[in-house]
Order: structure tokens, then sequence, then C-alpha cells
């Protein structure tokens, strides 16, 4: 088992986890995100899973990887209200009016907190130019998932995504959730008109994704989709259409893996996949 160093950087007030092996090559270096679910922190589960996954992979590279963490909007030490994870519920005291723009809004966070750390981490990693960074990846859980996607579609930087359990149409997602609650989505305060601009223009199914010019936001990147066959939650129908049309182009990657057996669950397989991803596309370079 690899020996791994933990350093927490205040990034702008902005509090970051960087993880590596304590021993280093003379390579470059390859800064990986993971990003939590909703309900759960930078120290949950599922991330620390994916990050100890990562670090004691012991194929052979030849770059050093970095696997940084971070409590989204409202989570871990970052919470200001708990009402506003909650979702649509029959329950009262688990209903959440606001749900499709808390949820909306906290994932596009996010996604800037990360752009916002690629900005900044280098000069907190490196600040003597000790390694340069040839590679920025991104993967998430859950809502971490659907951060990943906007990332991916925003964040030029960024080569290599994996969404885990995650969705890159929200209307298709919040559409189908609402049905299953008996919410009115038209023209109610459920999904507001000036939210529904903002998805409309912003969201990853929005973009020319089945482009084959320079529009098309996620070409040459290396995708990889991890869902679960049986997961309710975030059906693998609500992101079907979109990854089967993706066009990554002659120097992208897109895999798509559904777990049939699984849920809405982040399981010791999807770990594998995803380590073996990234190790194939970014750290045998």
């Amino acid at each position: 088992m690899s020996a791994q160093t933990e350093q927490t950087f205040l990034v702008g007030g902005l509090e970051a986890n960087v993880y590596s092996r304590s021993s280093q090559t003379p390579g470059p270096a390859v800064v990986m995100f993971v990003l939590h679910g909703r309900h759960g922190n930078c120290k949950d589960p599922a991330t620390t899973s994916i990050v100890n996954g990562l670090l004691q992979n012991n194929a052979k590279q030849s770059r050093n990887l970095y696997v940084v963490t971070f409590d989204q909007r409202n989570h871990g030490h970052r919470l200001v209200n708990e009402t506003a994870n909650k979702g649509w519920s029959k329950s009262p005291d688990r209903h959440n009016d606001r749900h499709a723009t808390d949820m909306y809004s906290m994932q596009v966070g996010t996604a800037r907190d990360v752009s916002f750390l690629i900005d900044f981490l280098p000069s907190y990693l490196f600040p003597s130019g000790e390694q340069v960074i040839e590679t920025w990846a991104v993967a998430g859980v859950s809502l971490g998932g659907h951060a990943t996607w906007l990332a991916l579609t925003h964040e030029p930087r960024l080569s290599i995504g994996i969404p885990v359990i995650g969705c890159p149409d929200y209307l298709s997602l919040i559409s189908e959730r609402a049905l299953k609650f008996d919410i009115p989505l038209d023209g109610s305060a459920y999904l507001p008109d000036s939210l529904l601009s903002l998805i409309q223009s912003s969201d990853p199914a929005a973009a020319p994704y089945r482009s084959i010019d320079a529009s098309n936001p996620f070409l040459g990147k290396k995708i990889l989709v991890l869902s679960g066959g049986k997961d309710t939650l975030v059906p693998w129908s609500a992101s079907e259409s979109f990854v089967e049309h993706l066009n990554v182009g002659d120097k992208g990657v897109k895999q798509a893996v559904v777990q049939e057996d699984a849920g809405h669950e982040t399981t010791p397989e999807m770990v594998q996949r995803l380590v073996d991803f990234i190790t194939e596309h970014a750290l045998k370079k």
C-alpha cells in the first residue's frame, strides 16, 4: 500500500484538500478533482473510496497524480440550510419547493469552483514551479456527477471527465422527477422562467454536443460515463440519448458503462473502471 500525503489549502476562502503519493517521480503532474454527492461531503465513503482507489493504484505511472476534494456549496463545513439540500417529497418534512432551483445552483456553483481552483491551485501546490500540471481531470458522484458534466462543458482546461451516476440533461432529469411527485413545472414557481432560461443556455444538453466543429466543447475530451441500471433517482434513461449522440471527435474518447445490478450508488466496480480510465488516459503518458 502506497503512503499518502494530505495537504489542505485555503484558496480564496475555499478549503481544498489535496492528496498525493508520498513518493513522487520526476514527471509532470495530473490534477484530478473528485466531487461528492448531495447530502455528502468531501470525506464521505464514496469520495474516499475513489481517492484511495486512485492513490493505491499499483499500475506503472509516468506522471504524478494529485487528487483534490472540497465540500460543495451548502454541504459539509459550508452547510447553511439543510432544507435547500432536500428534494421533492410526499412527506412535508422532507419536501423542498425550490428543489429544481437549489440543485441546479449548487451544481453550477461547484463547476465554477472547479474553474476557480484551476486558476489558483498551481500557485499553492507549486509556488516555485516545482512541477508542471499537464492534465486537469474531474470526476463526481451524483450531484458531483452533474457538476462534472457542467465543468466539462464550460472549462476548456479540463481534458478528462468521469461522471458517476450523474446526468448531463437537467431538464430531462428534473422532468422525470417532477412526474413522480405530481409537480407541475410549466409556468410554475417550481421551475421559474428565469431558471429555465439559464438551463437552456448553460446546461450540457444545450451545448452543440453533436457538432463536429470547434463549437462543440466536448471535442477531444476523454469521458467515461458510469451509471446504475437500477438507479431510480438519476435513471440512465435521462442521460442515454445525450451520451449516445455525444461527439468527442477523433482525438477524444467516449465510454459508457451501465452496471445493470447497481442502483444510485458508487460500486467497487465503478471505482475500478474510473481508476483504470485515468491510468490509461492520464498517468501512463
